[in-house]
């Protein structure tokens, strides 16, 4: 198949090395601002080179790839369905929740598949921790804990455009938690504090979070979110139930170092950054889309599942703001 690929920043380029790697996608039509970036990607991966958005749709693809600024992506995700391609975007839908309900309202009935950039979903320490959940393997599931710590905070001009930790951050372990537990939220908590960024307090965000959400069958679910964490790069979840404990990430490149005498858990190297913890994961998702391309399958992660992560999202930053627990139902309008 022949699949566009719109955007060529650090994970458009990790996007355009997958898919050039895919056995069923034959020919990579990119794009980017930057033309520089796009010959880069066409030199090395033998793609052709669109002048816009506009002429990679014009080009003949069976599916486009948005991995450009978040404010182009509510343009190129309409672009896309109103001509009848699917269309694989990375999160958020928008920039902000309102438009993200707008995109949700035009394209739910347009019978044009959507896929949104939520990888975890396709990470197998969170695939066989779902498995494990809907098996009924764990019993009565009682506590979650959703960890996402980064290894260093982000610069000034991405945090002026980020929508705060909960939106651009903790808005990960909002949908996996969803994903993995099949439930959804009732009731959130947030707090949040700053550890050292001052260009992050100046912002007026917080680079420490932390949220208690309730499910919709009691169960309690603990989300920690920091941009400190110089070990590295450290994605986790535990989930436990009345007959079973089960967790996501305990594994080599676990970036935590244990002070038990003799204990040689983690072996390391612990993992930097994103794009290591989660490159597997990166390429089982477009490897989805392309089915989703096919027709093999429907989209397994709708533009309805990220505006609900975002509502979540949304709540918890009113919580944090007014320091008390919100209902969703304060905050959701669609």
């Amino acid at each position: 198949m022949r699949i566009g690929l719109m955007g060529l920043g650090r994970i458009g380029a990790l996007h355009a090395e997958t898919l050039a790697a895919l056995p069923v996608v034959e020919s990579l039509v990119v794009t980017d601002p930057v033309a520089a970036a796009a010959e880069a990607a066409a030199d090395r991966y033998g793609a052709e080179v669109a002048a816009s958005p506009e002429d990679v749709l014009a080009s003949g693809v069976d599916g486009i790839v948005v991995a450009a600024a978040t404010d182009a992506h509510p343009r190129l995700i309409l672009a896309a369905v109103e001509a009848g391609v699917p269309v694989f975007c990375e999160k958020p839908v928008a920039r902000t929740i309102e438009e993200s309900v707008e995109v949700l309202r035009a394209v739910r009935d347009s019978g044009v598949p959507v896929q949104i950039g939520y990888n975890r979903r396709f990470d197998a320490g969170f695939a066989a921790a779902r498995e494990a959940v809907a098996a009924g393997e764990l019993g009565l599931l009682h506590t979650v804990r959703s960890t996402t710590l980064d290894p260093e905070p982000p610069p000034a001009a991405y945090v002026a455009v980020s929508g705060g930790i909960f939106r651009d951050c903790s808005v990960h372990d909002f949908d996996i938690v969803r994903w993995v537990t099949g439930r959804e939220v009732t009731e959130v908590y947030a707090a949040g504090g700053n550890r050292g960024a001052d260009h992050i307090a100046a912002a007026g965000d917080a680079d420490t979070a932390a949220a208690v959400l309730t499910l919709d069958d009691g169960t309690l679910v603990l989300i920690s979110n920091s941009r400190h964490n110089p070990r590295g790069y450290d994605v986790r979840m535990e989930l436990h139930g009345t007959k079973d404990s089960i967790a996501v990430g305990l594994e080599d490149g676990l970036p935590l170092r244990s002070v038990e005498p003799g204990a040689r858990f983690p072996a390391g190297p612990p993992h930097h950054f994103f794009m290591d913890r989660f490159r597997a994961a990166y390429q089982a998702e477009l490897a989805a889309f392309t089915e989703v391309v096919a027709g093999l399958r429907p989209s397994p992660c709708s533009v309805a599942d990220a505006v609900e992560a975002g509502w979540i999202a949304e709540a918890c930053t009113l919580s944090l703001r007014d320091r008390r627990p919100v209902r969703m139902e304060e905050v959701r309008t669609a």
